[in-house]
């Protein structure tokens, strides 16, 4: 049931630590961090020459890597340092009228809720939650509830792919297609799902989606996209205005150069982009390690370890134990009366063990990843320790 490779020397992390956090902020590959750290380096060695006249044509390159990855056009990508920034590029972007809602659910990420709060608050619009209670039940059910919210006024739908405090896989494609059946606007926040499952943004049919590069595709710190339909690219608005904006006639010309959507969002001015040069390694690295039996084995992993936590808590599972729900990112709730800081310190100062505790509408989380580096004993020092801390 472990990974088909022994992955912990492919890695750079502690190996006195059981690392049970790739959801937060991944963990890269050595082999792509070297090439992150070349591409650093040559960056360096002749910065004008880098910046000036092959940055262009590299992040193209890269971007046509990524794009294929995806299932769209290249030029239909552009890279961002997290999804944070995407979203908000659209969210400052989208003129909201008083009294438009964008609907989402409860089980958002946090800085969304935040920059999704303050952008309706300003336009007099609101953002609505839907409660998606727990234990859910079946991707149909959610689509009806979730659906059942919208509303007249209901401007666009924002909701997870892969949900960050309760780790649940959304069936986002049926609520796209519903949304563009209403002529709704969908907004689809896939920071944990490239790498983590098979990506077809084509097929998927989101107006607009950001994913991270950094969690659970591998990629180096800093690395992110935001994809966009041709319909949201004529009006998205760069977060940052630097020299690519402002050349209409740049659509009027293709293939002759960056398209307007890339030229308005890629040059925000100076800044390190080897991260996102270095985006195509971390998908040759998974292509090479056959990532889909890894994937399969860290999920075979996860379902037991799920199943070994509940049974020392006695709590029912927040999700059927179903791919269609988790991959390598799962929950298990703890009891109530367990003060979560305390023992989250104690995994961590007395166990290393580094997994977050997510408080989630009053309830306690544990979140647990299983990438391609973790073990059987990686699940067994978690458990133990649960087991003592409990």
């Amino acid at each position: 049931m472990n990974p088909p490779t022994d992955f912990r020397p492919l890695f750079l992390l502690d190996p006195d630590i059981a690392f049970l956090n790739h959801g937060s902020y991944g963990a890269c590959p050595r082999a792509v961090f070297e090439d992150y750290q070349r591409w650093q380096r040559e960056l360096e060695h002749q910065p004008i020459e880098f910046l000036t006249r092959r940055r262009g044509d590299l992040l193209a390159e890269a971007r046509g890597a990524l794009g294929r990855y995806l299932g769209v056009d290249g030029d239909d990508v552009v890279f961002f340092p997290n999804p944070s920034h995407a979203i908000n590029a659209v969210a400052r972007s989208l003129k909201l009228a008083p009294g438009d809602e964008i609907l989402t659910t409860d089980h958002e990420y946090g800085a969304m809720d935040r920059t999704w709060t303050l952008m309706c608050r300003k336009a007099g619009a609101m953002y609505v939650h839907c409660p998606i209670p727990l234990p859910v039940t079946s991707h149909a059910d959610f689509v009806e509830r979730f659906w059942a919210a919208v509303g007249p006024r209901t401007r666009a739908v924002f909701l997870s792919h892969i949900t960050s405090p309760t780790a649940l896989a959304f069936p986002v494609e049926e609520i796209c297609r519903r949304a563009r059946a209403a002529g709704i606007l969908s907004i689809v926040d896939g920071a944990h799902a490239p790498g983590q499952v098979p990506l077809d943004l084509s097929h998927l049919g989101a107006d607009v989606y950001t994913g991270a590069c950094h969690k659970w595709m591998c990629a180096p710190k800093g690395s992110a996209f935001l994809y966009a339909s041709d319909a949201v690219q004529a009006w998205l608005e760069p977060l940052v205005v630097s020299w690519g904006w402002g050349d209409d006639s740049i659509a009027a010309r293709p293939g002759l150069g960056p398209t307007r959507f890339v030229s308005f969002h890629e040059w925000q001015g100076t800044r390190d982009i080897a991260a996102f040069l270095a985006v195509p390694s971390a998908i040759r690295f998974q292509a090479e390690h056959d990532w889909p039996a890894v994937r399969q084995s860290c999920r075979a992993l996860l379902s037991e370890t799920r199943a070994r936590i509940e049974a020392l808590t006695g709590l029912p599972p927040i999700c059927p134990d179903s791919p269609e729900w988790f991959t390598q990112l799962a929950t298990a709730e703890l009891p109530e009366a367990v003060d979560a800081d305390q023992l989250q310190r104690r995994l961590w100062q007395e166990f290393r063990v580094e997994v977050p505790i997510m408080q989630w509408n009053g309830r306690k989380l544990l979140r647990v990843s299983i990438q391609a580096y973790n073990t059987r004993a990686d699940a067994d020092r978690l458990v133990d320790a649960l087991r003592r801390c409990l």
